[in-house]
């Protein structure tokens, strides 16, 4: 299952020899804040925002720490916002509007309202769906959603049990190419649940949209992957190879190219080397370059929302699952960043910002989400 496993060891360790140069290792805390560390965005580097995407300009604006995105068939949006639990539907032309509250929800450190994903066969199955903390888990609720009327219907929770905590609660879910929703769950702050295939937490899962196990799964259960830390992106490439991003804790952040029943490594290893029951990711950071959330892929690029890092990241990916030097851009320009996706011409991306949450620092017309258009 290690097939791809050391291919892009030595450039791994070239870079985290980069990294470390630039700054040094410290203690990454929630989301991605360095225990003791100044909780301004960015670290200060002088890298230069590196050619590519152009420049950023607001879709809208007075948001409250926005995480989860999915688009309609019509170009607009709808927008899950963490703390409050309430889902607006943002169009093209900026205009927010409300469609209602998910019951359920309690807000605490990074738990409240996370990721959220519209049905792919969106309006014949009128259906969102949504990862939240409750009083007890995180759980993956189906929601009935009236286009026409912009409002939530009735919810049913598809999936319960997945370990909660104040941090590394994952969050991310998004529909795969082969029609299974992928669920990015975080070890809870407890590192037995990432090696424990009976546990939810510290995992990538695969399910039906009614809950169940996806068909093939490798343990006969949810869990499509496992020995994560705190997964927060998920994105396909055309050949449908899964990458996803993932915090590290003291030295390193990762990228990994995700196979089923894969082994990546934590508690027992952080970033390259573990061993060989070990996958290794295929790139690293060190936290404050990076704590990688939201991931987006468009044509041969791997766009990368970066918190603690101030900065998205964009990896090209070189064919059968390798990547090439990563450019920085918008460094300390828009603060924290948390989701980014493709719109669906595939023109842009929208970037959401994530500076009203404990760690950031807001300006004016925060938490936004900007139209990154693709040069």
């Amino acid at each position: 299952m290690n097939t791809r496993k050391n291919r892009t060891t030595i450039r791994t360790l070239a870079l985290l020899g980069t990294a470390l140069l630039l700054s040094g290792c410290s203690t990454t805390g929630a989301d991605g804040v360095g225990a003791g560390e100044d909780t301004e965005p960015g670290d200060g580097s002088a890298e230069a925002t590196a050619p590519g995407p152009g420049q950023p300009e607001d879709v809208v604006t007075g948001l409250e720490v926005p995480w989860g995105i999915g688009f309609l068939p019509d170009g607009s949006a709808l927008v899950a916002q963490r703390d409050s639990a309430a889902v607006v539907r943002v169009a093209p032309d900026g205009t927010a509007d409300e469609a209602g509250t998910v019951e359920g929800v309690e807000h605490g450190g990074e738990g409240g309202l996370l990721g959220l994903a519209v049905d792919p066969d969106f309006p014949e199955e009128p259906y969102a769906y949504v990862y939240f903390t409750s009083d007890s888990d995180n759980r993956v609720s189906r929601i009935s959603y009236d286009a026409d009327a912009n409002t939530l219907g009735e919810a049913e929770v598809i999936l319960d049990g997945i370990p909660a905590a104040d941090n590394h609660n994952g969050g991310r879910i998004a529909f795969g190419p082969d029609g299974y929703l992928y669920v990015a769950t975080g070890d809870a702050q407890d590192t037995g649940n990432s090696q424990d295939t009976d546990s939810l937490g510290g995992k990538i899962l695969r399910i039906t949209t009614t809950g169940e196990p996806a068909p093939g799964n490798p343990f006969d259960n949810p869990v499509h992957s496992y020995g994560h830390r705190n997964v927060q992106g998920l994105a396909w490439d055309d050949e449908e190879n899964l990458y996803a991003t993932e915090f590290g804790q003291d030295a390193l952040d990762e990228v990994n190219l995700i196979e089923p029943g894969n082994n990546y490594g934590w508690p027992e290893a952080e970033g390259p080397g573990g061993g060989d029951e070990y996958t290794d990711p295929l790139l690293t950071w060190e936290p404050a370059e990076a704590s990688p959330s939201g991931a987006a892929i468009v044509g041969d690029s791997l766009y990368v929302a970066s918190l603690r890092g101030a900065r998205l990241w964009e990896v090209p990916l070189t064919g059968d699952g390798t990547v090439g030097e990563p450019e920085a851009h918008f460094v300390d320009e828009l603060g924290r960043l948390r989701t980014v996706v493709p719109t669906p011409d595939g023109d842009a991306l929208w970037l959401s910002t994530s500076n009203h949450d404990s760690w950031g620092s807001p300006a004016e017309g925060d938490d936004r989400i900007v139209n990154v258009p693709l040069e």
